[in-house]
């Protein structure tokens, strides 16, 4: 509890007292970057193979994130089942607008996504944002959860390797999915600060699907306002 108490004393301590053009090199990123020093970055599909890179992080309740992707413009996927598999597939064939086509599961740390929101782009459910979110932490640097997330931006479909079958798939460039998810949070007015958590390092892999990504490795972590659900 004394630890607890300590963490999130250093928490806002910092975020009071560090001018808001510093606040991206704050001694906050030092605290988040401990507890992820040895997770790995990636996530892992239902055959445990490697999936998408996790590229973006929250702090805040489960309401407050709600409220703010809501508030960006970002749906809730509905379930995956025969009825949202046969609509989506008319989404993309008759180029219709789906904008809470479902989402498939990836996994962390054996943990299905608590969280997933999305963003069509253009027509119908072909292209879109999107990004599944795992809770690390139920209390994190400032006594809120602590999040992990997955941003990526599915091109198009098409046919999955090795495991044949039809998905979608991502663009390789995962920073700038990253990238564009904060900057749509930050144009929120929620957010009180973005900080770059230094990963492993830079890669270049292939998710579950068999698509290309490449990545600088660092998480970007948006902590939201406290109570911007109520």
């Amino acid at each position: 509890m004394m630890r607890r108490l300590l963490r999130v004393g250093l928490f806002w301590a910092c975020l009071c007292n560090v001018p808001a053009g510093a606040q991206t090199v704050s001694p906050l990123q030092e605290v988040i970057t401990q507890d992820l020093a040895n997770l790995p970055f990636v996530t892992a599909t239902r055959h445990h193979r490697p999936g998408d890179p996790i590229n973006v992080g929250l702090v805040g309740s489960m309401e407050e994130i709600t409220s703010l992707m809501q508030a960006a413009g970002w749906a809730i996927p509905v379930p995956v089942t025969l009825h949202s598999s046969v609509k989506i597939a008319g989404s993309v064939a008759l180029r219709r607008a789906y904008l809470t086509a479902p989402v498939s599961s990836l996994f962390y740390q054996g943990h299905r996504q608590d969280l997933a929101f999305e963003k069509e782009f253009g027509k119908s459910a072909s292209k879109r944002h999107h990004a599944r979110f795992w809770k690390l932490q139920v209390s994190g640097p400032d006594g809120r959860p602590l999040w992990l997330g997955a941003a990526t931006y599915d091109k198009g479909v098409g046919f999955s390797h090795p495991r044949p079958g039809v998905t979608h798939r991502i663009n390789a460039d995962v920073d700038a999915e990253r990238d564009f998810l904060m900057g749509e949070l930050n144009k929120t007015q929620r957010v009180v600060n973005l900080l770059t958590v230094k990963g492993h390092g830079p890669v270049r892999a292939k998710n579950g699907g068999g698509d290309s990504y490449f990545t600088d490795g660092d998480v970007v972590v948006a902590v939201i306002a406290p109570g911007v659900a109520q």
